[in-house]
């Protein structure tokens, strides 16, 4: 395959780059019209695949993952396609977490240059042309069918009901834990924002929910019920299927899943009689949740794989999911950890992991986007930190580090306040070596892609006799 606008992938990005980018900060109107309108010019590349759609505001990234590697060692051909990207944006448009050959998105690129790099905005619907993220989610899905991909798991970008991802016909919707994100697009309530998650749900596709917000649920059940969609639970609301012995080290997330009375038939099979230990290398005790709702979607796709071998393919497939900036142990000595929550549940979550796992001196590098609740993101870590440095997350997103440093400087004033991210970084580590302390950094994955560029040191290695994590309350 060849391209005769861009040589290199990194020309392909350039190009996208130059389009409206709501990540960004830059404004656009979210609606569907031009993604179909597109897609119809280039053959409609999202369909004629086996989809499984995942929206959420928290773990849809890994449970996508899971749900991609799965599918993979089941013998089956899998696209995977996730935002946002840490190192190189071809990490968004893979091959179950694998890069995708070079060749195969130039040739993806020059399919959806062909169709939209002339375009005028008059010429579009809306009078708007098509952003960057349409872009990119028209580039995966040609890339997929240049592949010649069986499967394609799809994760969505900004809420559900009008992402650019939504014009994907799935065979199963997975939806994962809702917080009050993006509340300027999305809404200020967990009903409205769940309402516009659950906009993925499509009529008669059966849904997966893992949830522990009631509102939240009660929300997806609705709409699910209205779409004529059978909705199976994980999770402390749920009984489609039982999480057991979870069990969290430096090593990764084990636990035990059983098949309940409601589960799918299929699950029932897949699991057996005494239930199936799965573990992942993603650290946290949250991980043994996504694993369960990942566990309770594959059951129900409609592939020719035995129940069996699909138990297999799920074992095998979870223990291989890996991911950047999710609970990344990016070094033993002095021990570093990478993970860009940017939510106060995830900072919660990642907070407790971390603090079960790291000695004292305890040191955080935190920076967020502007839009990002910093306040009460500030008031569960600040305690449980000897020093800490306020900075900004590279220069992708907006974002307001002074007005950051001053949630956490109230808790805690000798917070230290470095804009400049590369000399926080150093600083950070600096205090982590010298100190013989650890370091989280979070609060962006951003940041920990300014991090990872900025220090790359050694990788983590034999982390043996690991500590048992409790799970969070």
């Amino acid at each position: 395959m060849s391209s005769s606008n861009f040589k290199t992938v990194d020309e392909l990005y350039e190009w996208v780059l130059q389009f409206t980018n709501v990540e960004k900060g830059q404004a656009t109107e979210f609606k569907l019209d031009r993604m179909r309108w597109l897609a119809q010019a280039l053959g409609n590349p999202h369909l004629n695949r086996l989809t499984v759609h995942v929206a959420g505001s928290k773990g849809k990234g890994s449970v996508s993952t899971m749900i991609a590697r799965a599918l993979r060692c089941a013998g089956l051909s899998t696209g995977l396609y996730t935002s946002p990207h840490i190192l190189s944006w071809k990490e968004r448009i893979s091959l179950a977490g694998d890069e995708l050959p070079d060749d195969v998105l130039l040739a993806a690129g020059e399919e959806v240059f062909r169709a939209a790099g002339n375009l005028t905005a008059d010429a579009c619907p809306g009078g708007e042309l098509p952003t960057y993220f349409e872009l990119t989610t028209l580039i995966a899905f040609c890339a997929f069918r240049a592949a010649g991909l069986q499967a394609q798991v799809v994760e969505v970008g900004l809420g559900g009901r009008l992402d650019s991802t939504n014009i994907v016909s799935p065979d199963v919707c997975v939806i994962t834990p809702i917080e009050l994100e993006h509340t300027q697009f999305l809404g200020t309530s967990i009903p409205q924002i769940a309402g516009e998650k659950a906009g993925i749900i499509k009529e008669a596709v059966p849904v997966c929910a893992l949830q522990q917000n009631p509102e939240a649920l009660e929300v997806i059940r609705a709409r699910a019920a209205a779409l004529s969609c059978a909705c199976h639970v994980a999770g402390p609301l749920g009984n489609s299927i039982e999480i057991r012995d979870v069990r969290v080290s430096a090593q990764g997330t084990e636990c035990t899943l059983l098949a309940t009375p409601a589960s799918p038939p299929r699950l029932a099979h897949m699991l057996g009689i005494d239930g199936r230990r799965v573990r992942t290398p993603l650290v946290g005790a949250m991980y043994a949740e996504n694993m369960a709702v990942s566990a309770l979607a594959l059951s129900l796709l409609p592939v020719a794989v035995s129940e069996e071998a699909m138990g297999s393919a799920m074992e095998e497939g979870f223990a291989s999911a890996r991911m950047l900036a999710r609970f990344q142990i990016l070094s033993k000595e002095p021990f570093i950890v990478l993970d860009g929550a940017h939510t106060p549940a995830s900072i919660l979550n990642t907070m407790n992991t971390f603090l079960a796992l790291a000695n004292s001196p305890r040191i955080l590098l935190f920076g967020c986007a502007h839009d990002k609740n910093h306040r009460e993101m500030a008031g569960l870590l600040a305690p449980h930190f000897d020093e800490i440095l306020v900075t900004r997350p590279g220069i992708f997103k907006q974002s307001e580090p002074a007005s950051v440093w001053e949630s956490f400087a109230r808790l805690k004033p000798d917070t230290q306040l470095v804009e400049d991210t590369a000399e926080a970084c150093e600083m950070a580590l600096r205090m982590a070596r010298e100190r013989g302390g650890a370091l989280l950094v979070t609060g962006s994955f951003y940041l920990c892609a300014e991090f990872i560029r900025a220090e790359r040191p050694a990788p983590a290695e034999d982390l043996s006799s690991p500590q048992e994590i409790p799970r969070a309350r």
